[in-house]
């Protein structure tokens, strides 16, 4: 389960950084709102899933409202994000459209430190913006809090009258930026505020980490229709200190550092204290060897259509690319005989480049695909051996977990070398490594049934592989018998993608690797006067 949040912000004036981040050079007075489609599988169809909340009259604007996403590893999530400046009846008008971005779930996931910043599109000669999203797994905890707060002798901010103060809760995050998470409604004209109650997923202010230390940070401003809300001050607290307020009346000063700096009988700018926290708990059940240029060959270039192959690579490809960070993808071909003296080779690059085999995206290696096939002779016998050795001793070299490597092969089901292979297989079982083994055509596949571990672990001279590392899957099973390939695509690409976490986390767990810390992000909003 995966919770996105979104905030606005104005690249000229802040330095916030959170979950969904816009930047807009718009108007001034700005109401705006974000709304999250998703694409069904298999279709063009796009359905909304859900909207922020809307934020009024500011460049900065902070949502609050949270989308919760199932992720699915091995299926490809496409998402849409559009944005419109909405009026005053909270309606949206084509003619208020902001702009617009695409992306997927496990790109978001898969970007460094789970941050991947897009530019917003959609209006011919105008720009847009920036968006930046990115993504938080939940825990598992499912308390809920209720809490109420009230404050005393707030500073005076208002000219002709006193304050609208509000607070905004901000939660810490393990790489140091700050998440909103709440925001009270706003009071008005007093300096004494006691805001109504409310109720929070205890997860949303600390992701079950109760005792993280100062792990919430809650300025108190005062608000302002027109313009930026003027700050009163700020305290920080943990979830633990917040959950003891019913039982041990706690009182928070709220202080403002640059008054703090500036006076040398400062004191705070008010207090704010819990009179009433309730804890409940919440409980939820979440439950190949024909001439290509042939028909009947399964590497044939069809005009109208992919072949089996390629679908197969489009398909895996397509998703696993999301999790790759410079997309550069090595690519092999074995069982063929090459220009210019028909020597057999059993590995062999795609692009032709022996010094640089990597093709940029999964377009890249499509593209040599099918201009190997121009090049080369489909020619027995088909060894998988040497293609995993080699691959294996690229993943030997990142025993540290820096780097975890996925193997995609795609056969017709003949395999000469059946007890290297298996030697092959149990060596590298030992390695960062998953090996993807996808049958295309009517051939039988039982030896690559035996090569997947699931029911008996493959084993060579009595050595049992350390790990199931090979998932295999006939592609004919997955076929859509009206004949939609995109759904065909999907379906296998869910199922031979299953595995790859759970193999993941076995090799990480066997070698006592943890995750390394995120990266430094953007501190808490200045909000300072």
């Amino acid at each position: 389960m995966l919770k996105l949040q979104a905030s606005l912000r104005n690249n000229k004036y802040s330095t916030e950084c959170s979950f969904f981040v816009l930047y807009l050079e718009l108007l001034f007075f700005l109401c705006t709102v974000v709304v999250l489609y998703l694409q069904a599988v298999g279709t063009k169809e796009w359905r909304e899933f859900g909207r922020t909340e809307v934020i009024d009259n500011t460049r900065n604007p902070d949502f609050v409202r949270k989308f919760f996403l199932d992720f699915f590893f091995e299926e490809k999530q496409i998402l849409r994000f559009d944005v419109y400046s909405v009026d005053s009846r909270r309606l949206i008008s084509p003619k208020d459209f902001l702009g617009q971005t695409f992306c997927s779930l496990g790109e978001i996931i898969g970007s460094t430190g789970g941050r991947l910043e897009r530019i917003l599109s959609g209006i011919p000669g105008k720009k847009c913006g920036t968006i930046l999203f990115t993504a938080e797994e939940l825990s598992n905890c499912r308390d809920l809090a209720t809490m109420q707060l009230c404050a005393n002798k707030l500073d005076k901010k208002d000219f002709f009258g006193k304050s609208d103060p509000f607070l905004v809760f901000y939660r810490s995050n393990e790489d140091g930026s700050f998440t909103i998470c709440h925001k009270t409604e706003v009071i008005k004209n007093t300096l004494n505020p006691v805001w109504q109650p409310f109720t929070i997923p205890v997860r949303a202010l600390c992701n079950g980490d109760y005792d993280r230390h100062k792990n919430v940070s809650i300025p108190v401003s005062d608000y302002f229709f027109v313009c930026s809300h003027d700050f009163i001050g700020e305290f920080t607290t943990s979830y633990r200190e917040l959950s003891r307020g019913q039982n041990q009346f706690s009182v928070y000063e709220v202080l403002n550092p640059k008054k703090k700096g500036k006076k040398k009988k400062y004191v705070n700018s008010g207090t704010v204290s819990p009179p009433n926290i309730i804890c409940n708990l919440f409980y939820i059940l979440l439950n190949v060897k024909r001439n290509p240029s042939q028909p009947t060959s399964l590497h044939y270039m069809s005009p109208y259509q992919m072949n089996a192959y390629a679908m197969a690579l489009k398909a895996v490809g397509e998703i696993i690319q999301d999790y790759d960070s410079d997309k550069l993808f090595p690519a092999y071909g074995f069982g063929a005989k090459l220009p210019p003296d028909g020597k057999i080779s059993h590995v062999f690059p795609l692009n032709g480049d022996s010094e640089n085999p990597n093709c940029e995206g999964i377009e890249g290696v499509m593209e040599a695909y099918f201009h190997s096939l121009r090049m080369v002779q489909l020619y027995g016998p088909t060894n998988f051996a040497p293609v995993i050795n080699k691959v294996a001793n690229c993943a030997a070299q990142f025993t540290d977990g820096s780097q975890y490597s996925v193997l995609l092969m795609i056969t017709d089901g003949v395999i000469s070398d059946m007890v290297q292979t298996k030697e092959a297989v149990v060596n590298a079982a030992s390695l960062p490594l998953s090996i993807i083994i996808v049958g295309v055509g009517p051939a039988e596949f039982d030896a690559m049934e035996e090569l997947d571990g699931d029911e008996v672990r493959v084993s060579f001279q009595g050595r049992l592989a350390e790990r199931d590392i090979v998932q295999f899957v006939p592609f004919r099973d997955y076929i859509d018998r009206s004949g939609n390939q995109v759904l065909s695509m999907a379906r296998l690409a869910k199922d031979v993608l299953a595995e790859i976490p759970d193999q993941l986390l076995s090799f990480m767990k066997s070698r006592g690797i943890h995750p390394r810390p995120a990266l430094p992000s953007c501190p808490l909003p200045e909000l300072h006067n």
